[in-house]
């Protein structure tokens, strides 16, 4: 099967505005010799606040780990990646660690890689079922040691990482999905920071799947607790359920992230405007629809398809793909999942 089609450049730059343009440079972002000065004069700067020396390491490790992640998974730029989490205490002859297993081997069948803490139990199982030419390792060094599992050990894809935050940066940056199977504080960690950053508009949105044992009851759990607790007390808004799945099925989780690009395919903001870039056009049936039952999502304005944007023209690759360019109210971002699975659906 063909790969799927390029990733947007990082999710996180989907997120960032360009400069205001001038007439010396009118849509251009700064380079990338720009912003090692910025990093070479704020490094400067650290010397000349007397900073301490444990807080100067703690960014220059920081730094280094996150140079040599960049460096690792820009070769595979062209490829979707899901990050599979869950616990490292699941045994192999867990029906947990056979679904992760079996999701890893059916994911990779669809063009995708994947990625895990690349520990035990459920990560070591998602590399199972991937292969090892088809997986990324992202570990953490504990105070107790944990040691890389059998099929990415050694690995050049396998990367080793001090602290936690660099760890979580990487693993929400490179992914175009997560899916979590049952685990321990870690799992609920990672499913929670995944959810806070696509609920606060601070990363890209992405399919987030929870994947049972078949007939088991540990996600339903935590969704009956989630609108129970959450959603009736008015924590969250109604439409936040709709950014995250819960499932048994293994055909269901696979369906789930990949269909969520089968329209649908990268964001970016420019100049106050939300801007989907989609596989296809929408018909005007279907966008006749949008406007009629999204328009509670708009800041100002409508749904408009258009072109490749002037302020687009770093992303070349995708300079073909249609558009669909809104005002959106940035607070909204149940409502926006639910549009991106109505473009799916119907586009």
């Amino acid at each position: 099967m063909p790969p799927p089609d390029p990733a947007p450049k990082t999710p996180f730059d989907a997120l960032s505005e360009p400069d205001q343009p001038t007439p010396e440079r009118p849509y251009a972002e700064p380079g990338p010799d720009e912003y090692v000065a910025q990093i070479k004069e704020t490094a400067d700067k650290l010397l000349r606040d007397r900073a301490a020396r444990a807080d100067v390491k703690l960014l220059a490790t920081a730094m280094r780990e996150l140079r040599y992640c960049l460096k690792v998974f820009a070769g595979y730029r062209d490829r979707r990646k899901v990050t599979v989490f869950g616990s490292a205490r699941t045994r192999p002859d867990h029906p947990a660690y056979r679904a992760a297993e079996e999701f890893g081997r059916r994911i990779v069948a669809e063009g995708w890689m994947v990625i895990t803490g690349a520990g035990n139990g459920i990560m070591e199982a998602g590399h199972v079922g991937a292969g090892r030419e088809n997986s990324f390792g992202l570990n953490i060094l504990l105070p107790f040691e944990q040691s890389a599992n059998p099929v990415v050990h050694g690995d050049p894809k396998l990367m080793t990482l001090r602290y936690f935050f660099t760890r979580k940066l990487m693993f929400i940056k490179e992914s175009e999905a997560i899916v979590l199977f049952p685990g321990g504080f870690g799992t609920h960690d990672e499913g929670f920071e995944a959810l806070t950053l696509i609920q606060t508009g601070k990363s890209h949105l992405f399919p987030l799947v929870m994947v049972d044992e078949p007939g088991g009851t540990y996600w339903a759990a935590w969704d009956r607790f989630i609108r129970e607790q959450l959603f009736d007390r008015g924590y969250i808004s109604p439409a936040d359920t709709a950014l995250y799945k819960i499932t048994d099925s293994v055909d269901e989780a696979v369906a789930e992230v990949t269909q969520f690009y089968r329209v649908y395919h990268s964001m970016r903001y420019v100049r106050g405007h939300l801007v989907l870039r989609l596989q296809k056009q929408l018909t005007d049936a279907v966008l006749d629809g949008v406007r009629r039952d999204f328009g509670d999502i708009l800041a100002g304005g409508s749904f408009e398809q258009v072109a490749a944007l002037p302020e687009e023209s770093n992303e070349p690759a995708l300079s073909e793909l249609p558009r669909l360019r809104f005002r959106f109210s940035r607070h909204k971002i149940g409502r926006l999942r639910e549009l991106v699975d109505r473009i799916n659906a119907e586009g």
